[in-house]
């Protein structure tokens, strides 16, 4: 591969305003501000895991509720990773990963094949983090997965402290799409597909 897959994202709602810019062959950089400190720290993550470079700047209506911040990062990071793969010649298409957290197992497993859906099977009995409501992670897959046409199965195995099983997700989900978005060097001029598309 020459030149790094990068993209640059803006969108601006009534509710939101958000410009990242994202590199899939980076070092694991990352600026985000969000105004939520938490997204902030889960970013990090996924960056520092995945070797992501990300820059991400947030403005959201988050005195009403953190919801719509989440929800519209999501969506712009699903259209970055779309972007950022152009045609996707060469990708190994295919990524998983179990990641252990303290007491928590996450399970992470994603095809980049161009059809949108989320499983997410998370079940957890305290659910926040601070004023983070973890099941605000949900959102946040969720538009990921339809903005980057991206399959995405999330599953928690078993895990009881909030933090720990954001984390882990998160962490999980960093690797899994390292791998998926990754050059296999023995198809760099090939589609991972027998249909020819990855639409």
């Amino acid at each position: 591969m020459d030149e790094p897959r990068t993209a640059q994202v803006n969108r601006k709602t009534a509710e939101t305003d958000i410009s990242l810019r994202l590199n899939l062959d980076g070092q694991g950089s990352c600026q985000a501000t969000t105004g939520i400190p938490f997204l902030d720290h889960m970013f990090s993550l996924f960056s520092r895991h995945g070797l992501f470079d990300v820059e991400l700047k947030a403005q959201g209506d988050v005195e009403v509720d953190y919801h719509h911040t989440v929800e519209d990062i999501g969506i712009v990071l699903g259209e970055a990773v779309k972007d950022a793969l152009g045609d996707k010649l060469g990708i190994y298409r295919y990524g998983f990963f179990l990641m252990p957290m303290d007491e928590t197992l996450a399970r992470i497993v994603l095809d980049l094949g161009g059809r949108p859906a989320l499983v997410y099977r998370v079940e957890s009995q305290e659910r926040l983090v601070r004023d983070f409501n973890i099941g605000l992670v949900r959102e946040f897959f969720q538009a990921f997965a339809n903005t980057a046409k991206a399959n995405v199965h999330i599953e928690l195995l078993y895990g009881d402290e909030p933090h720990h099983i954001a984390e882990a997700i998160f962490k999980g989900f960093a690797r899994a799409l390292d791998k998926a978005s990754s050059i296999d060097p023995r198809q760099e001029d090939q589609l991972p597909s027998t249909k020819g598309t990855l639409d």
